[in-house]
């Protein structure tokens, strides 16, 4: 049997909600960039792995994206940082949470999918994994992120406080709980797909909560019988659908990667109605097709391919009301 040949692609998100004018050309900038080094990896006969490893580490390192540096606070004032990775050739898959020091989680989920028998470490071992390894850390620095910690804290206050489902609330104040999971997949000239994603979490979430993020299927999927998939927006409902698995389930069904996740979305409106359900999907399929739809006001992506000379960036893509 011959091996299907790829079509190098890759596209890049910066997390569903609504971007603010004031920081919109940064976060534009900042995908662009990442959506360029990924490919260039891909042009250079790199594997979709390795491209949206290093998509996803430049989006953490960049500070603009609740990612990484970028990471919020706790409802405790503290990092609680997530990701994943996933192999289509292989469906060897890792993931990482409650983090704190990691400077990037995305390159820890990978070691615990190369180097380690499972897929999910969290907390202290994740840690010691990170250190066994050597990986770069990053001191929290608390002190900078307490602005928008008391703001985020006043906006609860004026709603119904403790979380119960703050729709209106968030709705209201959107600016302020941005939602800015950021992720990448790609697909490279041996056909392989990939998928990565990594965020700061909820904003002020419980301390120990696990989102979508670096759950294996729901944040980050990837299969080379189908494509691969990144999700960003509220985790709780990605999980309870099984979002980024639906969205492949789709793709290997025959559906272009574009049709895959605006399905999707319309799933979560249907299904997941009456409550805030902003959530965004981008995707590419076995051909190299790409697909990006949301249902938030905004959602910041960018991709690359070879018949284009830069990576195109948007805030917006298929909105599905």
């Amino acid at each position: 049997m011959t091996k299907r040949k790829g079509k190098p692609a890759i596209v890049v998100h910066g997390g569903a909600g609504r971007w603010h004018p004031d920081h919109s050309q940064a976060a534009l900038d900042s995908v662009k960039k990442a959506a360029q080094v990924g490919y260039e990896i891909l042009e250079g006969e790199g594997s979709a792995l390795e491209s949206v490893t290093e998509a996803v580490a430049l989006l953490e390192d960049s500070g603009i994206f609740n990612a990484g540096a970028g990471s919020g606070l706790n409802i405790e004032k503290r990092l609680e940082m997530e990701a994943s990775i996933m192999d289509g050739s292989t469906l060897a898959a890792g993931a990482t949470a409650l983090l704190n020091t990691v400077k990037n989680p995305v390159r820890l989920a990978r070691l615990v999918m190369e180097k380690t028998d499972h897929v999910f470490l969290v907390g202290s071992g994740a840690a010691k994994l990170a250190r066994m390894f050597q990986l770069e850390t990053r001191e929290p620095d608390v002190s900078a992120k307490l602005g928008q910690y008391e703001a985020q804290l006043k906006a609860l206050r004026s709603g119904d406080f403790g979380l119960p489902k703050p729709k209106k609330l968030i709705e209201t104040n959107s600016e302020t709980f941005q939602l800015e999971t950021v992720g990448a997949v790609a697909s490279d000239a041996k056909g392989n797909v990939a998928a990565a994603t990594s965020t700061g979490g909820y904003p002020l979430k419980l301390s120990g909560r696990i989102g979508d993020s670096p759950s294996i299927g729901c944040g980050t999927y990837a299969d080379n019988q189908s494509g691969a998939c990144s999700a960003t927006g509220v985790g709780e409902i990605a999980i309870r659908l099984v979002l980024a698995k639906a969205v492949c389930d789709r793709m290997e069904a025959g559906k272009k990667a574009q049709e895959a996740v605006e399905e999707a979305i319309a799933i979560v409106k249907r299904r997941m109605s009456g409550i805030y359900n902003d959530m965004g999907l981008v995707a590419i399929d076995v051909n190299g097709s790409v697909g990006a739809a949301h249902c938030s006001p905004n959602l910041c992506w960018a991709y690359m391919n070879g018949e284009l000379d830069e990576p195109a960036a948007s805030l917006t893509a298929k909105l599905v009301k």
